[in-house]
């Protein structure tokens, strides 16, 4: 893997979602020339981490949530009713807690990151259906989290993905400044010299793929299986899909091996 050895969550808007008004459609039900046309050209693949890579049922996120309710907890003096507010205060207006302490306590990034990333991991088992259907997909595939480096490389390689991925994109190689601000996706098509046009964004919050839309990429909602747990905030869960997301599915693996097949011009099961 050519990397070196760090929250997910969008700045959300004041108002309601702008878009649709119907219920998402997932991939499974949709033809597979429509399926074709929007990821023909594609050669850039770059994926969210946190309830992306992992499913929603996946215990990772509550523990990093409850290590950011720890964290405000031992910083403030808080009771931990107290510190959830405040971390969740902090998450709804500035995309991150991380980010609403810098702003206003100028905190040190290092320092809440080590500290809420510090998790148990134990719990996460290779996924080699995922594995094999990423390996297959044609050119780049890199990640985009809002979170640190080091997660993201621990989870893959709990997960078996790290060797997949040419590298990682995290909070600090944005600058602390979390999605779904443009200038973070700027930073990331700069760096890694990725031409948006050509390629394609999976990511489980909404408002997340908003400006790589707006930029060309295609995209893709990953949400749960219906009565699946899932451990997003109430205002992350759209009531209605938005036009800027292409698809959605509620099963990543399944959909990146139809979309192989029915790019071979096979339909696979």
């Amino acid at each position: 893997m050519k990397i070196d050895r760090t929250e997910d969550g969008p700045l959300v808007p004041e108002g309601p979602l702008a878009g649709g008004a119907s219920a998402p459609v997932p991939v499974e039900a949709t033809p597979n020339a429509q399926i074709v046309a929007r990821f023909a050209h594609v050669d850039t693949w770059v994926f969210d981490l946190d309830n992306t890579l992992y499913p929603s049922d996946s215990d990772l996120w509550p523990k990093i949530d409850a290590r950011i309710t720890l964290f405000l907890a031992e910083l403030f003096g808080l009771d931990a009713m107290s510190s959830r507010a405040l971390q969740k205060y902090y998450y709804q207006r500035y995309g991150t807690t991380l980010n609403g302490l810098m702003l206003e306590y100028d905190i040190s990034a290092a320092r809440f990151l080590d500290f809420v990333h510090d998790i148990d991991r134990s719990s996460v088992e290779p996924n080699h259906s995922l594995a094999a259907a990423i390996a297959a997909l044609p050119g780049r595939k890199l990640i985009l989290t809002n979170g640190s480096r080091e997660h993201a490389l621990r989870t893959a390689q709990k997960l078996g993905l790290d060797h997949l991925f040419e590298d990682i994109f995290d909070i600090v190689a944005a600058d602390l400044l979390p999605k779904p601000a443009q200038e973070t996706y700027q930073r990331f098509f700069d760096k890694h010299e990725v031409e948006p046009s050509r390629a394609a964004m999976f990511e489980d919050i909404v408002i997340n793929l908003l400006a790589p839309h707006a930029r060309g990429m295609v995209t893709t909602l990953v949400v749960p299986k219906k009565g699946q747990v899932d451990h997003r905030e109430s205002w992350e869960q759209p009531r209605v899909i938005p036009p800027h997301v292409d698809f959605t599915t509620d099963d990543l693996a399944g959909f990146l091996r139809r979309l192989q097949g029915t790019m071979q011009g096979t339909k696979l099961a």
